[in-house]
């Protein structure tokens, strides 16, 4: 079997609510998604998810080559970008074919991906995470009382900007998922937007009234050395590691024992994650998977692993034109039995592509110019975005 050649479509996603996080959000609610199929000389068609970010360089190194041997390609699509870096947006393109290749490897061998990695059972243990930031007590009712429906005991909540809000948003959001357990979990993601002084206020003026399983990216996701003071100063656990584009970034985390809970994006693809987890189990740490909106590729891969702790889930939609073989249901996610990564497209998405559209200048990916330098527990609100 050989590589032949690839498409780049993009489709959308409408969440039915406003996206977003401290860096901003997106009011329509509406984003794209990009995909990449890859073509083989034997029909048999890969789908993978993340980003169109250099695939027309990486796919030098990969055209005409088998796409089942997915390890070897991973490490020459990296050594192809050697002198430019592998990093950033380049690296979603990486993970999207990566992905497209495992797609590939599962169908070709009749297998569910999560049974081709060695998956023992179907099911992935999650949590609920609405990228809520924009949403006020209704509307964080409404998805995080649904969500609890589905069995979700544990939810992470977008914030830090206001102390005080944030702490109410979280007793709510632990009063919904405590109606079916005695022991519900709430985390709290600032998406790197703190410094550490600010984050120790921050964190123990939270703690005064809830109780946090972990904090997310509360610092910026170099800085090992803030990570391993910060985790020693407050007692939530220290999640980070998912903006980290390649293995050798977590280097200095793990070094400085500096993170309780490890992080790989979904749109970073397979190989990174498995890469990521055997590397965190070597150090006796759980991984946490993140972003899986119907990036399932990298949802198959928590099932084969013994350090898995719990996978983002954050929306029961699937985009526009893609059909997963996947539920959401009993607190995490049910996979399927489908050949494959458990993503197909329909014939209009295999025929037409929109517009990729990630919220502009206000969108959650502009990381604003005060951010990291503030003191205080109540922030002023974030600068308006230009006309």
């Amino acid at each position: 079997m050989k590589i032949t050649g690839y498409r780049l479509i993009n489709t959308t996603l409408d969440w039915g609510r406003p996206v977003g996080d401290v860096n901003g959000f997106i009011d329509s609610g509406v984003t794209a998604l990009p995909i990449v199929v890859v073509e083989t000389d034997e029909g048999i068609e890969g789908i993978g998810m993340g980003m169109h970010d250099g695939i027309p360089h990486l796919f030098e190194a990969v055209e005409g080559e088998d796409p089942r041997a997915t390890s070897a390609l991973y490490d020459r699509m990296i050594a192809r970008m050697f002198k430019i870096g592998h990093g950033g947006a380049v690296f979603g393109g990486i993970g999207a074919l990566d992905s497209a290749f495992w797609d590939i490897k599962a169908k070709a061998a009749g297998q569910p991906l999560w049974r081709l990695l060695g998956g023992r059972d179907r099911f992935v243990p999650g949590y609920a995470s609405g990228l809520d930031i924009a949403l006020d007590s209704d509307g964080l009712t409404a998805y995080y009382a649904d969500m609890s429906d589905r069995g979700f005991t544990a939810a992470k909540l977008k914030g830090g900007r206001d102390v005080r809000l944030d702490a109410d948003r979280l007793a709510l959001t632990r009063d919904l998922l405590g109606r079916a357990t005695d022991e519900p979990l709430v985390m709290l993601d600032a998406n790197e937007s703190w410094n550490l002084p600010q984050a120790v206020r921050y964190i123990r003026h939270l703690e005064e009234t809830v109780e946090l399983s972990w904090i997310e990216e509360p610092l910026r996701r170099w800085d090992a050395q803030g990570l391993r003071r910060l985790r020693d100063s407050i007692a939530p656990a220290v999640a980070t590691g998912e903006n980290l584009t390649g293995l050798e970034q977590y280097r200095q985390l793990f070094d400085a024992q500096a993170v309780d809970i490890v992080q790989s994006s979904a749109v970073w693809g397979v190989t990174h994650a498995l890469r990521v987890a055997i590397a965190s189990h070597a150090r006796d740490l759980p991984v946490s998977p993140i972003g899986m909106t119907s990036n399932y590729a990298v949802a198959n891969v928590a099932t084969s692993l013994p350090n898995h702790l719990l996978t983002e889930v954050t929306t029961p939609r699937a985009p526009e034109g893609v059909i997963l073989d996947c539920e959401i249901a009993d607190g995490g996610l049910v996979l399927g039995d489908q050949p494959g990564g458990g993503v197909a497209l329909d014939t209009a998405v295999l025929d037409g592509s929109t517009d990729f559209v990630w919220g502009g200048a206000g969108g959650p990916h502009v990381r604003s110019s005060r951010a990291g330098l503030e003191l205080g527990v109540r922030l002023p609100p974030r600068e308006p975005s230009p006309e």
